[in-house]
């Protein structure tokens, strides 16, 4: 559970903030958005492989990009 006290004096935008802070660091809706609706465990897998293909093409486009730019 987050948890933010607000402290004496402190605006409650900034008291807020802190609170999105925690909450997003906790990773709650990211949980939430995980349980909304039953996944089965085939879906699981492709969706996890697909995210993986995607960020593994990602790193190679980064990489060659980077090596690219040292050459000139």
């Amino acid at each position: 559970m987050v948890e933010v006290t607000v402290r004496k004096d402190e605006p409650l935008e900034r008291a807020l903030r802190r609170f999105k802070k925690k909450y997003e660091k906790a990773g709650i809706l990211k949980d939430v958005k995980r349980t909304a609706y039953y996944l089965k465990p085939s879906e699981e897998r492709r969706i996890k492989r697909s995210k993986a293909k995607r960020r593994m093409q990602r790193n190679a486009m980064l990489a060659n990009a980077a090596t690219m730019t040292r050459r000139h």
